[in-house]
């Protein structure tokens, strides 16, 4: 896990890795956000989420096949702007879309560990535990734990079977009714379009894991045709789990109840059902998600802006620290976590995750259609498709955040100037250095 391997991943490692990011975060912190946002339609916005995500995984998949890299979301990039404010701009948007996931992460697990005792919703226990959760994930990384690669896989069975079996449960303590479990919107429910929208931004959000395959694409064995295979494997079995456990808790729990517990709706729905034996199996659940999900994580943002430092597209001082730059990394992304996650509920962080990883997924597929499409032989129509449905998408969420919650987009906004400036003043300086050299 310290160390780049070549062809040290599987195809089934690949796509455990996929799945382990993406449901270690995407269920337990967003389903009840989603049905916020879209009422009892809230399965139908994760099966859309994942045609929407589909679309933009093919840009992703056509350069990992023909450029199988380390590098990711980077080596993309940079391929197709070169190395300048772009690249580097929309790299750091990934990055600190990653590293506001982790706090998400953090705080889903501090929220669902207090469901185990009687302390209430909104305590400060919840940042505690977060806060306490990261700094475990920062030890394991800066050990070099070999044990965490190589468990990657039995986390991912554990989450995904563990979550199968809430899914199926919650199915089967309601009869196995269709009737019950398919999405029935209310008379009463009013959802403009642009709250539908959304609710998709969210639930795109809850499958943007499948970029840890291609963050991951120089260690795949046979690159050129498994990271393909990995991304497609993970997004299918994805859905899957997301559907069932959007029918599972939409049997279980009304809409308001739903809304009232969003950030641990699996944990409520698992009462009814189950008593409190469902409520211990759902937590521990979502501890094993939340927990092997952060440590994965916070390892690989740290590479990616190690390599953003090798690259020299940002700027890096070690501040007394020894080692290696991955591990300078480790300590700025852990604090960076820290500071969302005391500083801003589940709500703020999965939005603000939401429209950077948007921004930068547009930047993607308009560099693959402007720069790359005939070298990695890509359909225009579907690189212009996935472009529409992402500006649509994050518009309307941009539109329903700016009426409900305007410090988010403001925040957001802020902090993509200060990025885009600074990387320009950075590479500026930077090459008027170089230029006084020579």
């Amino acid at each position: 896990m310290s160390e780049y391997n070549k062809n040290s991943l599987s195809l089934t490692g690949a796509v455990a890795l996929g799945t382990g990011v993406m449901i270690g975060a995407g269920i337990f912190a967003l389903l009840g956000q989603v049905a916020e946002l879209s009422g009892a339609l809230f399965p139908v916005a994760f099966l859309i989420g994942a045609i929407i995500s589909g679309f933009s995984a093919y840009s992703y998949i056509k350069v990992s096949n023909e450029y199988p890299s380390a590098g990711g979301i980077a080596m993309i990039l940079k391929k197709a702007y070169g190395r300048g404010t772009m690249t580097a701009a929309a790299s750091l948007l990934m990055a600190f879309s990653m590293i506001i996931n982790e706090s998400l992460v953090a705080r889903t697990f501090g929220t669902y560990t207090l469901q185990l005792f009687d302390v209430g919703d909104n305590t400060f226990l919840v940042p505690i535990l977060g806060v306490v959760l990261l700094v475990i994930a920062f030890l394991v990384n800066i050990s070099g734990n070999n044990i965490i690669g190589k468990s990657s896989l039995v986390m991912a069975i554990v989450k995904i079977g563990g979550i199968a079996i809430f899914a199926i449960g919650g199915l089967w303590a309601a009869g196995f009714s269709l009737e019950q479990a398919l999405p029935q919107p209310q008379a009463q429910e009013e959802y403009s379009v642009a709250s539908y929208l959304g609710a998709l931004a969210l639930s795109i959000l809850a499958y943007k894991g499948f970029t840890t395959i291609t963050n991951s694409g120089g260690e795949v064995k046979n690159p050129h045709k498994n990271v393909g295979r990995a991304i497609i494997i993970s997004l299918l079995i994805c859905l899957v789990i997301y559907l069932l456990v959007s029918l599972a808790v939409s049997v279980n729990l009304s809409i308001p109840k739903i809304i009232e517990a969003k950030d641990y709706a699996l944990a409520e729905a698992s009462r009814p059902a189950f008593g409190k034996y469902g409520l211990w199996f759902t937590v521990g659940i979502a501890i094993v998600a939340t927990v092997s999900g952060i440590i994965a994580s916070i390892f690989a943002v740290s590479r990616m802006t190690a390599m953003l430092t090798d690259m020299e597209l940002i700027p890096h001082s070690h501040l007394g620290m020894p080692g290696r730059i991955q591990k300078h990394m480790l300590v700025y992304v852990v604090v960076i976590a820290i500071i969302l996650t005391v500083f801003f509920d589940l709500s703020r962080i999965a939005s603000l995750g939401a429209i950077f990883y948007l921004i930068m997924d547009i930047a993607i597929h308009w560099g693959v259609l402007r720069h790359l499409r005939k070298e990695v032989k890509a359909k225009a129509a579907i690189v212009i498709t996935a472009i529409i449905l992402d500006t649509v998408v994050l518009g309307a969420f941009l539109w329903v955040k700016g009426t409900s919650d305007i410090l988010v987009v403001i925040v957001a906004a802020v902090s993509m100037v200060l990025i885009f400036a600074g990387e320009k003043w950075f590479l500026r300086v930077k090459e008027n250095a170089e230029s006084d050299m020579e």
